[in-house]
């Protein structure tokens, strides 16, 4: 079973990386460039038959590696 997971900053931490990735872009002519904010994306293929089983351990995953809680949100997606 395949699952994604988007993770993104949380809305008042500040990115640095993606201020420079901005930043960049606008120099280099895209002026029509708003905003840009930099995140994680994960693609996991787990040996498990039982989605809500499978889901229970992407999210341990997530809460134990992949994802700083505190500073980061994620969100999980069935492939």
């Amino acid at each position: 079973m395949k699952f994604s997971i988007k993770v993104t900053l949380k809305k008042d931490v500040l990115d640095p990386q993606g201020k420079v990735v901005q930043q960049t872009l606008q120099n280099m002519g895209m002026d029509t460039l708003k905003t840009l904010r930099q995140g994680k994306y994960f693609e996991i293929d787990i040996n498990e038959n039982d989605e809500v089983k499978a889901t229970n351990k992407i999210e341990l995953m997530c809460s134990k590696l992949l994802v700083n809680l505190i500073i980061e949100n994620y969100e999980i997606s069935k492939i």
